[in-house]
């Protein structure tokens, strides 16, 4: 075709990339990859194919790791660790800013080889994929510069295991690897198995940067080398992926002490409201979906429409779809290329070919003869409940329905159990910033979808997974704070065999719903003090009194949409009333510990009561510095229902030191009691009564705490679980999280000072909410 052709037609004219120099790298790697462990690439071993999915051709040979090769990876990482921290900051960042410089340097390298590995199309890995690699090693590089100064009392994990999927190879290296350095651990990093090329290269100029041996160590193979590294003695698991493999993660590294990072599946709402801009948002759409063929976890995949504008919507959409051209994803006329392997095409074929609701659309375009393209797809006229609209199906297929009122669109975008990412699209500001909030989701792209920058966090909420990755709230999944932690002192209940000066029955109840409750098993157990005195007896909750009291907390979901001053005041309100009976809670501590220390633990509650009055409305959120003309606003949520299963040893600081913070944020909280001294908090739940707390906002059980924990950990409408209790008990409640993956904060049998700064802080206040954040594009 000649210029003059292309002029009069108006067709596409091929622009092919050149690809020599990416299978000129390959040939002088030898075709054939050993791993990177300590600096320097292994001897090939016995492996697997690595092929271009476009063509089928066989572009390398990928070592498959056997135990002994991940092994030697974690220890060479081990053996770098302390170096790596003791270089500081600025040494940190100028390593980082030398990867950064030579993923610019090496940019169409990268690009190509990710293309030729992928079948992305080139025009999304020139301009998407290496571009925010680079972008998130420059601004990591800043992150370790002002890591001593802004993050003090942080310190680095230590060795951090990864695992990365096939859909994004080298922008989800980057987003691992890049925080990982900067706050100071060392890496272990498992490419996915179709996808290893360009983790390969990076290896390749981590030796041009002269990153000092054993920093970063890649090794491949496929999900038995994953399984190896989770099993391993690494200090974190950073993992993206599909939510069964996730939650096999969670239950594999429950109780080891391993902290944890999740990003897994999505089944993102694209809601078009009727006084929308039709036509860019049906471009916005094009890049929701039908970017990198779909296989994207927070792709655009449910396509919500409202009722006056769908017909009209669904015919300008169907047009655009007829435009899109699959094909050779070196060509940079093309839009979609290559699925990444014949079995996702399969796995892709098989669920539509399974559907027989709504009505499908595929767009009449040339396919080409050979390799793994799917079609554009639209399916409409779908119900809430079938499997497609319900199913990740990651791949270039567009499910539907339609929605009539903004409440209705809510309702239809949270029924799913993912919470990643939603996209609004209205011309009504007011509409758009109303419905955000209201998503379940960690992401919320007004008028504009796939927005993404190393300043502002990346992850989602409820089966998507939890923590961040990018900008300052994703730091936190790569530090803990410093000091030298000591195994919490086991405490046994006193023993006596007095009788109580006061003939009348003192079993104190449950609190559930803003009211005091009997047990439902209708047991309860004498508490002695310390003199053998029997001082009353506490009921014992079972999981049917978790189930009330979970129940009453989400009666009280309106406690989420309060401000903070009111939060505030009802917070300082407690304070007052338990300060009417300070010398009253003081004798109860002294009698139940047989100390003198109790009024020094009432002085502390009610100062920390003013604590988190204080920060009620002073926890802000902050707008990022997003290389866009637009804002990307971090806003703090509440999680939703908090369980708690509070300190033995700090009867009542312990107890408020977990309600206080999780309402002060907006969130519902179910409190299992200290177990051996119980009825310092059935005494306080008098003053919760009396404080003008709104019923079930605070629930307190008392009883043995391991069945407590278990049911919290268990329980699927129960949002986070937060332990201070016995090791074994933070095993038992990150176990039962898998179950919908809620966030778990727990101490693993080690102690903390709660008279002290490490009783209150901003770590609680962290733990307590969610970061939603919320894009808006400025301009038309």
């Amino acid at each position: 075709m000649t210029i003059s052709d292309i002029f009069e037609t108006m067709d596409y004219g091929k622009a092919p990339e050149s690809a020599a120099d990416a299978l000129a790298w390959l040939v002088d790697m030898g075709d054939r990859f050993g791993h990177f462990i300590d600096g320097a690439f292994t001897d090939p071993a016995n492996g697997f194919d690595s092929k271009n999915p476009a063509t089928g051709e066989v572009l390398a040979t990928i070592s498959q790791a056997t135990q002994a090769d991940v092994d030697a990876a974690v220890k060479a990482a081990r053996k770098a660790q302390p170096k790596w921290e003791k270089l500081g900051g600025h040494g940190r960042a100028r390593y980082l800013y030398a990867l950064a410089r030579l993923l610019q340097k090496h940019s169409r390298l990268f690009a190509v080889l990710e293309v030729l590995d992928n079948g992305k199309p080139i025009r999304e890995a020139r301009d998407i994929d290496v571009p925010l690699a680079q972008r998130h090693f420059y601004y990591h590089a800043g992150m370790a510069q002002l890591m001593e100064s802004e993050r003090p009392d942080a310190e680095a994990l230590g060795v951090c295991g990864q695992i990365i999927p096939w859909n994004f190879p080298l922008l989800m290296l980057a987003w691992k690897v890049a925080p990982a350095l900067a706050m100071g651990n060392t890496v272990v990093l498992k490419p996915a198995e179709y996808t290893s090329l360009t983790a390969l290269l990076f290896a390749d100029i981590c030796r041009q940067a002269g990153l000092p041996k054993g920093v970063v160590n890649i090794v491949t193979g496929d999900g038995t080398v994953g399984e190896m590294i989770v099993n391993s003695d690494v200090d974190k698991i950073a993992f993206t992926g599909s939510t069964a493999v996730g939650r096999r993660i969670r239950e594999a590294t429950a109780g080891t002490g391993k902290a944890l990072t999740l990003e897994l599946g999505g089944k993102s709402p694209y809601i078009v409201f009727d006084d929308a801009d039709l036509d860019s948002a049906v471009e916005g759409l094009v890049d929701a979906i039908w970017f990198n063929q779909g296989q994207v976890c927070c792709a655009g995949s449910r396509l919500l429409v409202q009722e006056p504008v769908a017909d009209a919507f669904y015919a300008k959409l169907r047009a655009r779809m007829a435009k899109l051209r699959v094909g050779d994803p070196l060509d940079k006329s093309i839009d979609v290329g290559a699925l990444v392997d014949p079995v996702q095409l399969k796995s892709i074929s098989d669920m539509v070919s399974a559907n027989t609701a709504g009505e499908k659309f595929v767009a009449d375009t040339a396919m080409p003869g050979q390799g793994c393209f799917y079609p554009p797809t639209l399916i409409t006229g779908l119900n809430p409940a079938d499997t497609l609209m319900q199913e990740e199906i990651f791949g270039p297929v567009l499910v539907s329905t339609t929605f009539r009122t903004p409440s209705e669109a809510v309702e239809l975008a949270n029924n799913t159990r993912y919470g990643l990412a939603a996209t609004v699209w209205s011309e009504n500001i007011n509409l758009a910033l109303d419905i955000a909030p209201k998503l379940a989701a960690g992401i919320v792209w007004v008028n504009g979808t796939n927005l993404m920058d190393a300043a502002a966090g990346f992850g989602g909420v409820r089966e998507s997974g939890f923590g961040r990755e990018g900008g300052w709230e994703g730091l936190a999944g790569y530090t803990r704070p410093k000091g030298q932690q000591k195994p919490l002192k086991p405490i046994e209940p006193m023993a006596g065999d007095g009788t109580p000066a006061d003939p009348i029955d003192r079993t104190a109840k449950l609190y559930i719903g803003g009211k005091q409750a009997r047990p439902d098993g209708g047991y309860s157990a004498p508490v002695w003090g310390k003199t053998g005195a029997l001082l009353g007896h506490a009921s014992l909750a079972n999981r049917k009194d978790v189930r009330n009291a979970v129940e009453a907390a989400h009666a009280a979901k309106g406690w989420s949409k309060t401000t903070g001053h009111l939060r505030a005041q009802i917070l300082y309100y407690i304070a007052e009333n338990l300060a009417a009976r300070a010398d009253e809670f003081s004798h109860r501590l002294d009698a139940m510990q047989g100390g003198r220390h109790g009024k020094n633990e009432v002085e502390a509650s009610i100062k920390r009561l003013f604590t988190y009055a204080a920060w009620a409305d002073k926890f802000d959120g902050q707008v990022h510095g997003v290389p866009i003309r637009g804002v990307a606003m971090a806003m703090k949520e509440p999680i939703g229902v908090i369980g708690a299963v509070c300190p033995a040893e700090a009867p009542l600081l312990g107890l408020i030191s977990c309600m206080a913070p999780a309402i002060a944020m907006g969130n519902r909280v179910v409190l299992a009691a200290s177990e051996p001294f119980p009825l310092s908090a059935t005494d306080f739940a008098q003053v919760i009564e009396t404080s003008d707390v709104p019923a079930g906002v605070v629930n307190i059980l008392t009883g043995p705490q391991s069945d407590i924990a278990e049911a919290m950990g268990r329980h699927m409408d129960v949002d986070a679980v937060w332990c201070f209790g016995p090791a074994d008990l933070s095993k038992t409640i990150e176990h039962g999280a898998a179950g919908n993956l809620k966030r778990t904060w727990v101490n693993h049998g080690f102690a903390r000072d709660w008279m002290g700064q490490a009783g209150e802080g901003r770590a609680f206040l962290e733990a307590a909410t969610e970061v939603k954040n919320v894009w808006v594009p400025y301009g038309e």
